[in-house]
């Protein structure tokens, strides 16, 4: 699957003139890369999908917010969609500095998932443990996406980063 992952990046990358370099990240949604435009200064990410599903929740989401003009959330930059392509499954975005809110593969839209309150109290404890003192601030970043109905379930503090 890795194979593939990287084949559509570079699939992709070739189609749009993009030279692909490091890599930004990776995760269990697909592998993020740093992709250089042939004829346009600054670099952008390539983000390069596993499956169908997610990528088209981190797109709906990622639109979503390009709707709202949401460029940045409670003092989080927040990525830019700049173009998809569903056949390869790779969204191309802005890369953004901290503090950022991303990742919106794992992301509900429209309605949260149907987890029991249980399931809900021990990924609240989780979240609580993982951020520590951040948890308030991150929980108004969570609200403020939920008023889009954007429901963010993958949070850690790889997709919600703070400036130091």
């Amino acid at each position: 699957m890795e194979e593939t992952i990287i084949r559509n990046a570079r699939a992709y990358a070739a189609q749009h003139r993009l030279q692909l370099a490091e890599r930004l990240g990776f995760g269990i949604h697909g592998i993020i890369l740093v992709a250089e435009d042939n004829l346009k200064a600054g670099k952008t990410a390539v983000k390069a999908h596993r499956y169908a599903e997610p990528f088209c929740r981190e797109c709906a989401a990622y639109e979503r917010l390009k709707a709202a003009r949401i460029t940045e959330l409670l003092g989080f930059h927040v990525p830019q969609i700049i173009r998809t392509d569903a056949s390869l499954r790779v969204p191309e975005m802005t890369i953004v500095t901290r503090p950022f809110v991303l990742d919106f593969a794992g992301a509900w839209l429209d309605a949260p998932p149907p987890f029991s309150d249980e399931t809900w109290a021990e990924w609240a404890a989780e979240k609580r443990e993982q951020f520590e003192h951040r948890w308030p601030r991150v929980q108004d970043v969570l609200s403020a996406l939920e008023a889009l109905d954007i429901h963010m379930v993958d949070v850690s503090p790889s997709n919600i980063a703070f400036l130091d």
